[in-house]
């Protein structure tokens, strides 16, 4: 068990180090270009993260701008119980002044349009330099001298710890800015209780230079959140554009081929009405040389040779014409020819047809319809080759001795299906895409029976598709195949209803005195087994 887990962990390393080359690279444009952003910035960062960090800045300052109103004002008022009244309400005009220089830089930064290093690195000097201010008008008021004796310490550290909390939270996006504002209003504090020289002045001191690492810590973490918040969303959005351009290349791509494949439908269908137009020429001068109307050939062999060139155009004539059912089926250009169809009459005809072809191969084709069933409104024409291209398939790819079944009857959903089943050599489940594409031939088929185009099974498909109904492909290798084609509930004719004496007569659609010739529609059953 050991020698095996070494040896699995031996061929790990193996098995991915085909992807190892592109992962080293894709890691080192990367940290090229982390290297190269942080080179062209002033904060560490990436240019484009420094303008948009400069934004939530000015954006918060200005939307808690009520807040630090309230907080200078109530904080002059309490200043007035330690000094002069006066100096109090100057110091809380001089602080609102600076406030509302602060908010009046905010919005004339988020009016600027350009965002160039240099413009973010001035503005950056600015608003670092207003905090500093700011700060330093705080200091003034909580160390002032004739206020030693009278402001108790818990009232000054509180006030402080309040000053430092909320500067600390309105430049969480500018860390230096919050340093600015809060590290000499912290550093005042402190120096004013260490020059009291008590041990409760030293506490105090302490948990000033204590709560400033505090909140500094809890800055640098919410400029961190914000900084990776904004990463995550440039990666978002970088990924929205690549998928739309991926997107667009690809509708593009898809339409260039649908073109493509519309151009060679229309380009087949001409081509196949200008090869037939010789090859019928050729098909009757042949069954002329070949049947000797105008006397027998002086060497015998030619007669042959007649025979073989009739069977290769009629070969060719087949070929054409399936190609051009199948390119008028891609082009668009195919209408069904609408009637009411016998679903067991057109089986049974066919099997008429090639009955002959099957008995000739010791193949034995079973019938098992059921009765009184109702037409189908479709396409005869359509139906017919449908169910040709199948049996022809079945007898083509089933060995002598073999056994055919066609089956009529109805489906769960009240419509009708037709079942064609061999005992031939089968189609691998693999290969069962391939057979039903244009020109896709199995294997196996290949191998075990007469060359074809490949056409008959995509025609049929498309041709009840256009009907509306299903094709389903079921085969076995050496085992059999089975096609089984299902026409909707909706193409079924019922019977009408018999009339009663007190009934009116039946009336054509449209207006009274209309003097077109009467239209009836056919009844059709929706599924209900009316």
């Amino acid at each position: 068990m050991r020698k095996m887990s070494e040896s699995a962990d031996r061929k790990e390393p193996a098995a991915t180090s085909a992807d190892t080359p592109a992962r080293n690279r894709r890691a080192a444009s990367q940290r090229v270009r982390e290297a190269r952003d942080r080179l062209t910035s002033s904060s560490g960062t990436r240019p484009a993260f420094d303008h948009e960090l400069l934004r939530q800045y000015a954006q918060t300052r200005i939307s808690a701008s009520l807040v630090v109103i309230l907080l200078v004002v109530a904080s002059g008022i309490l200043c007035s119980f330690w000094i002069p009244p006066v100096a109090a309400v100057i110091w809380t005009a001089g602080i609102l002044t600076i406030h509302a220089i602060v908010i009046r830089f905010c919005s004339k930064f988020l009016a600027v349009t350009s965002s160039t290093p240099a413009v973010t690195r001035t503005w950056r000097i600015r608003f670092v330099a207003l905090d500093l201010i700011y700060g330093l008008a705080w200091t003034v008021v909580l160390i002032h001298p004739s206020g030693i004796d009278v402001v108790s310490n818990t009232l000054m550290l509180f006030v402080m710890l309040l000053v430092i909390a909320v500067s600390s939270m309105l430049a969480a996006s500018l860390p230096i800015a919050a340093f600015a504002a809060t590290i000499p209003v912290s550093a005042a504090i402190a120096v004013n209780f260490i020059l009291r020289g008590t041990f409760d002045d030293y506490i105090l001191a302490a948990l000033a230079v204590t709560a400033e690492g505090y909140f500094a810590l809890l800055a640098h973490r919410l400029h961190s959140t914000t900084l990776a918040t904004l990463e995550a969303r440039a990666e978002k959005d970088a990924l929205i554009g690549e998928l739309e351009q991926a997107k667009a290349i690809s509708d593009e791509a898809r339409h260039r081929a649908e073109s493509a494949n519309v151009s060679k439908s229309r380009f087949l269908a001409q081509m196949s009405h200008e090869l037939r137009t010789p090859l019928n020429a050729i098909l009757g001068f042949s069954e002329v040389m070949k049947s000797e109307i105008f006397g027998p050939h002086a060497v015998e062999v030619y007669k042959d040779y007649s025979a073989d060139i009739h069977n290769s155009g009629v070969h060719l004539l087949n070929l054409i014409n399936e190609i051009l059912d199948l390119s008028r089926i891609e082009a668009g250009r195919y209408e069904l020819n609408e009637e009411p169809v016998s679903l067991v009459h057109v089986v049974a005809d066919c099997h008429h047809l090639l009955k002959l072809r099957a008995s000739s191969r010791g193949i034995t084709i079973h019938e098992v319809f059921e009765q009184d069933m109702p037409k189908l409104w479709g396409d005869e024409r359509a139906t017919r080759q449908v169910v040709l291209n199948l049996l022809s398939n079945s007898i083509k790819f089933t060995p002598p001795g073999g056994e055919i079944w066609l089956k009529v009857g109805w489906t769960a959903s009240g419509g009708q299906y037709l079942s064609v089943k061999d005992t031939g050599s089968g189609i691998a489940e693999d290969e069962i895409p391939v057979v039903l594409a244009s020109f896709g031939q199995g294997s196996n088929s290949i191998k075990s029976a007469e060359q074809g185009a490949g056409l008959g099974l995509p025609i049929a498909k498309s041709l009840i598709d256009m009907h509306g109904g299903t094709f389903t492909l079921k085969s076995t290798l050496r085992v059999g195949t089975e096609v089984i084609v299902t026409y909707p509930p909706e193409r079924v004719m019922t019977a009408l209803a018999p009339m009663r004496e007190d009934s009116p007569p039946l009336q054509p659609e449209g207006m009274a005195g209309d003097k077109s010739r009467p239209r009836y529609k056919p009844i059709m059953n929706a599924g209900t087994g009316l």
